[in-house]
């Protein structure tokens, strides 16, 4: 009797992980990771790699420039890749300055920062309006920052270090516990602050990548369009997993037969 013939599919090694493409790399804290934050798994719709980079704290990281980490998170980076990312991110806006670096050690895309997002929303808004930015310490978000992700210097730019809650256990770390009413009130008054101060302001990205679970209600205030570290990684991995819509209609057509 004949058979029809099998056609071989071949499966291919040389990783330790498979179906999770993005590595996303962590400032060592305790703070509660609620549901939104990029610390916690149930966030994503997809399956992530994570790697905590050892004696990353937010302070360090946030309040005096990363001093001395590069190292670490160019090592931590690459275990990712060899685990099995295909992409890598950040969960601190402020490690944009190691954007170029970490690209160029482990080549494959990099997005260090919810901040390399302002030049691609800038795009979008009309004549007039301009880009704002929430960040968790204005004071300590330099122009060297600003530069790495593309940002212009002169950007409306409010901080959270005037609040009762997000700042004082994020960055100084005074708690392990949070009071989640009073991080959303620091994140909504920061960004009632800005469009007071900058009435020009047309759309809005939360550099920090805690504040993803406030943007909903950020956005239901303000009326403006909010981008964060969420909207950037569904981004970049779409384009790591791009959607199967199924054979075209004519695929002898589509493929040129």
């Amino acid at each position: 009797m004949d058979h029809a013939p099998v056609s071989s599919r071949l499966a291919r090694g040389g990783k330790a992980v498979y179906g999770a493409p993005l590595g996303i790399l962590m400032l060592e804290a305790a703070f509660p990771r609620i549901p939104g934050d990029m610390g916690n798994a149930a966030t994503w719709p997809f399956p992530v790699l994570y790697r905590v980079v050892k004696g990353a704290s937010p302070e360090r990281v946030v309040l005096q420039g990363a001093a001395g980490l590069l190292p670490d998170f160019l090592d931590a980076a690459a275990e990712l890749v060899a685990q099995g990312a295909e992409a890598i991110t950040t969960n601190c806006g402020f490690l944009a300055l190691f954007q170029q670096e970490l690209a160029a050690h482990v080549r494959v895309p990099v997005a260090t920062s919810s901040l390399i997002q302002v030049p691609w929303v800038q795009a979008t808004l009309p004549p007039g309006k301009r880009v704002g930015v929430i960040t968790v310490s204005r004071g300590s978000l330099t122009p060297r920052h600003l530069a790495a992700a593309g940002v212009p210097l002169d950007i409306p730019c409010v901080g959270t270090e005037g609040g009762r809650e997000f700042f004082r256990v994020l960055i100084k770390a005074e708690a392990q516990d949070m009071d989640v009413a009073l991080a959303a009130r620091d994140i909504l008054d920061a960004g009632r602050e800005l469009v007071a101060a900058h009435p020009e302001v047309g759309a809005i990205v939360l550099e920090c990548t805690n504040m993803p679970p406030y943007a909903h209600a950020l956005r239901e205030v303000l009326g403006l369009p909010v981008f964060d570290i969420y909207s950037l990684v569904t981004w970049l991995h779409a384009g790591l997993r791009p959607r199967d819509f199924g054979p075209p209609a004519d695929r002898g057509t589509c493929l040129g037969l």
